[in-house]
């Protein structure tokens, strides 16, 4: 192994193993696409954190805003379930909002879960709570499809009391 090494060293390329010139390029170019990977699935994992949170954010105003709307059996209400959906969808009631909260998850109001009963009104359960819930399917970067990850889904709920007015 020794006397191959030297016959190398020493009839074939006897320059190329003393210079050190292209180690730098060398190591760059073995570094630079797992830096480059790592840094994409870091920014893609902080949106899907960021996508979370705001859907979070838009089942806390629903659920805020159902909670404080009285049973329409003793009073005749404004308040609606579709109101509140828009809230968490778009952050407001105006029926003119079109820039979604998060891109994908709506526009159809059928993604937010609300227990209602046949009156329209929030199914309270014995502690005098109720829950919105949802799920979003996130819409990932090709990386991900790349990499081999199935698509992924955000499932998030909120627990609100019952107030009324």
């Amino acid at each position: 192994m020794m006397a191959l090494r030297n016959f190398i060293r020493l009839r074939l390329c006897p320059s190329f193993l003393a210079k050190e010139e292209g180690a730098v390029l060398a190591e760059a170019l073995v570094a630079v696409p797992f830096v480059t990977l790592f840094a994409a699935g870091i920014l893609e994992f902080g949106n899907i954190f960021w996508e979370r949170m705001q859907i979070d954010a838009g089942l806390r105003d629903a659920g805020r805003y159902l909670s404080r709307c009285r049973n329409t059996a003793t009073f005749n209400s404004d308040c609606s379930v579709e109101t509140a959906k828009r809230i968490a969808l778009y952050g407001t009631q105006s029926l003119d909002a079109t820039t979604l909260r998060v891109p994908g998850w709506g526009p159809s109001l059928a993604d937010i879960t609300v227990p209602v009963d046949a009156d329209g009104n929030v199914v309270i359960d014995i502690d005098g709570n109720f829950t919105v819930s949802t799920t979003h399917q996130y819409e990932a970067s090709p990386l991900f499809g790349w990499l081999g990850i199935d698509a992924i889904t955000i499932s998030a709920s909120h627990e609100e009391r019952y107030i009324g007015w």
